[in-house]
């Protein structure tokens, strides 16, 4: 990935953040026209990218975990979701 402007990946992340927020509101139009004002795909994978990376820091930051230790558990949640018979 090339280096970025920092406020750009800053803005990304905002909008990412946006999406995920509409989403859980239940505005499924909002959250696709913000992904939708993302200039490109890797804009959009940047601004993700730091989303995640900042909230694993912040719960880091809550619970004393290493961040090797956060995103392991955390692949563990994502293979029990998956595996998961779906629901509904």
């Amino acid at each position: 990935m090339t280096s970025a402007d920092p406020t750009s990946a800053f803005t990304a992340a905002q909008r990412a953040a946006g999406v995920i927020a509409a989403k859980h509101r239940g505005d499924l139009g909002g959250a696709e026209q913000l992904l939708a004002a993302f200039p490109d795909e890797a804009a959009r994978t940047r601004g993700f990218m730091l989303l995640a990376e900042l909230a694993l820091t912040l719960i880091r930051t809550q619970t004393g975990q290493t961040m090797d230790d956060l995103v392991q558990e955390l692949a563990l949640h994502i293979a029990a979701a998956n595996a998961a018979p779906p629901t509904g």
